[in-house]
């Protein structure tokens, strides 16, 4: 028995999209100000006797706009419709809008459905709108940060560097570099005091300049810097002193001027979230003289915190008593991190190249405006602010509402945990649709100039190393924590993770955005889940292979400019291959992949040559292979 198909899938009308006359159907958020024009081509055996785009502002009602009948032809209807952005957004000058198609055949009426903001289905109900996000029309993110390379360090973890450094009656010292385990808790949620430190600094950074160099790094992101009684501290407890067991201001003013004479930037990490509970600001145990919020009920920092009953009960982060929560929407608190003169702006002025924002999902509103306002005032336009945000940005809802990030007025990117989530499916399941749909999708939705400024990881501080991932099969290993504390790969399975991990590295090197480089895994570095994935950096036991490779890449990327801001064109994604171009003018790299155990023919015309080998490509992509591909002239 034969199933019938039903017409409208082997009918499929195309949607095309112009901007000022520029052919842009593969994105979706565009400056306020152009001409965006719909152009539809229906066939007739369709049945669909007219077009509508309904389209609604974010929160608000649908609108019905039918596209005007403009030609005929060989059995196809067009259809036009222009939208003015800069009339679409009004006084905001800025906006989020959904929208979709509607065919209509007099019987029924068909809906585009989308997934990933570029190809569509048809459907008999409305299902997966397309995101359009207007942003204003001087919304730009600094031009130095794009095609550059980003190296995350956690700074006790890096390097045990020659220079003055302080010490404390209440942390350990774990003097085996090489072979000492992170304190851990015993079951994960547990509490523990995280005040064992391995002794990187400050200085240990500005010794191994020249290594990142090497290997193409032009902007190092640091974990936090200042004084907090942790390790990692993200428990910050007081904004205006750099931590002295990192080196204090000394080091930290060596290392921006070593680094400035290298061209390399410096970020730091923005905890503005909360603070630690044994901080200048909250100081719950007395250490700061007793002028706190929690010492003291008289404390000029006593609104800048929520007690439910004074002084025990507290609004924190998590429901983590140690990490109290600001409140971000009181004045002198505002006023004093971002503020005119505040802690953002101070240390930009000091020579930092911009700001890591941690949990920004948490920070409000007024208080990013802010921040960017008076940074970039700051930095002449140049400092880089990048949000933590795991989902997609552009439609992130937090706390029931939503946020407008890429409206201009807040971020200039973002880490890109959707593309770390993409690989890892392409790589793992052999879901290379998924992927594909990612990297649509983003790019469909972020400003251009974001997309080029995406923070691209692999693994941070938050999550597993990508080896240990690669190596596992899985994200998420279940043995017990005094298991993972000394766990490592077997031999085979360490091999199978490091040829995998080739192949993410060259899609990390070669999408859109900046590959950030979790200190580490450029020389194999494993680990589980923090306080594992935090391991020293292994400057005696380096993976030469891995290491050379990533040189590689970065040789790739400083000599080929569509890295840097090149367009993006998704060419075919299906399970376990890939393949798409980045162009720029007549400039044309081809990247493919293959995540199989068997060869892949894929064979573009024209004669290419490998930029990884230096040798012709022949058309043939090995087991867990990939090329980037430049047409010979």
């Amino acid at each position: 028995m034969l199933t019938k198909i039903p017409m409208e899938f082997v009918s499929m009308p195309i949607i095309k999209k112009t901007l000022d006359g520029a052919e842009v159907s593969h994105k979706g958020a565009f400056a306020a100000g152009g001409v965006l024009q719909f152009t539809v081509e229906v066939p007739r055996k369709l049945g669909a006797s007219a077009v509508v785009l309904r389209i609604c502002a974010d929160g608000e009602a649908d609108r019905d706009l039918p596209l005007a009948f403009c030609d005929t032809a060989e059995g196809v209807d067009c259809y036009t419709l222009s939208l003015d952005t800069e009339e679409l957004c009004g006084a905001r000058g800025e906006g989020l809008f959904f929208y979709e198609f509607l065919f209509l055949r007099g019987f029924d009426t068909l809906f585009t459905n989308t997934v990933n903001q570029v190809t569509y289905t048809l459907s008999p109900r409305s299902e997966g709108r397309f995101l359009l996000l207007i942003h204003k029309k001087d919304f730009e993110t600094p031009a130095w940060f794009r095609g550059r390379i980003m190296y995350h360090i956690f700074v006790d973890r890096f390097c045990r560097g020659e220079g003055t450094v302080g010490t404390r009656s209440d942390a350990v010292l774990e003097e085996d570099w090489e072979n000492g385990i992170p304190q851990y808790p015993e079951k994960n949620g547990d509490a523990f005091s995280n005040n064992v430190f391995f002794g990187g600094n400050l200085w240990g950074v500005a010794e191994k300049l020249e290594y990142l160099k090497s290997l193409g790094v032009g902007v190092i992101y640091l974990s936090p810097i200042f004084r907090a009684y942790s390790n990692h501290k993200y428990d910050t407890g007081d904004y205006l002193e750099i931590d002295s067991m990192f080196g204090g201001e000394e080091a930290f003013h060596h290392l921006l001027e070593r680094a400035q004479a290298l061209d390399i930037g410096i970020i730091l990490d923005g905890v503005f979230n909360h603070t630690g509970d044994d901080s200048r600001y909250f100081d719950r145990y007395g250490k700061y003289g007793g002028t706190g919020a929690y010492s003291n009920p008289d404390s000029p920092y006593r609104d800048w915190f929520r007690f439910r009953q004074y002084p025990e009960e507290y609004e924190t982060w998590w429901g983590i008593r140690i990490l109290p929560k600001l409140n971000l929407r009181q004045d002198t608190c505002k006023d004093f991190l971002v503020g005119k003169g505040g802690v953002a702006e101070r240390y930009v002025r000091d020579g930092i190249a911009g700001w890591r924002l941690d949990v920004a999902d948490e920070l409000p509103d007024a208080f990013l405006d802010e921040l960017r306002r008076n940074v970039k005032n700051a930095s002449n336009g140049q400092a880089i602010l990048i949000g933590e945000v795991w989902e997609n940005a552009a439609e992130k809802i937090s706390y029931g509402k939503r946020r407008r990030y890429f409206r201009g007025e807040q971020l200039d990117s973002v880490m890109n945990y959707p593309f770390r989530n993409g690989v890892l499916a392409f790589l793992l399941d052999g879901d290379g649709e998924f992927f594909g749909d990612v990297l649509q999708s983003i790019y469909a939705t972020y400003p251009k100039c974001v997309c080029d400024s995406l923070m691209n990881l692999l693994g941070t501080h938050d999550t597993e190393r990508i080896l240990s991932v690669l190596g596992e099969g899985h994200e998420g290993c279940e043995e017990e924590n005094k298991v993972l504390a000394t766990r490592k790969l077997s031999k085979e399975a360490r091999e199978k993770a490091i040829r995998l991990l080739f192949v993410a590295v060259v899609l990390q090197y070669t999408v859109y955005g900046v590959p950030s480089v979790f200190y580490g895994d450029e020389v194999g570095l494993e680990g589980y889940h923090d306080p594992f994935c935090r391991r020293p950096y292994p400057w005696h036991d380096q993976e030469e292979r891995l290491l050379e490779f990533y040189r590689k890449l970065g040789e790739i990327r400083a000599s080929e400019t569509v890295f840097a801001d090149g367009d993006f064109k998704l060419l075919f994604a299906k399970g376990k291959q890939i393949a798409f171009s980045r162009t720029n003018g007549d400039a044309c790299v081809l990247i493919a992949v293959n995540a199989d155990a068997q060869s892949f023919s894929y064979s573009p015309d024209g004669i290419y040559t490998d930029l990884l080998t230096g040798r012709v490509y022949e058309g043939m992509l090995e087991p867990y292979g990939a090329v980037i591909l430049k047409k010979s002239k």
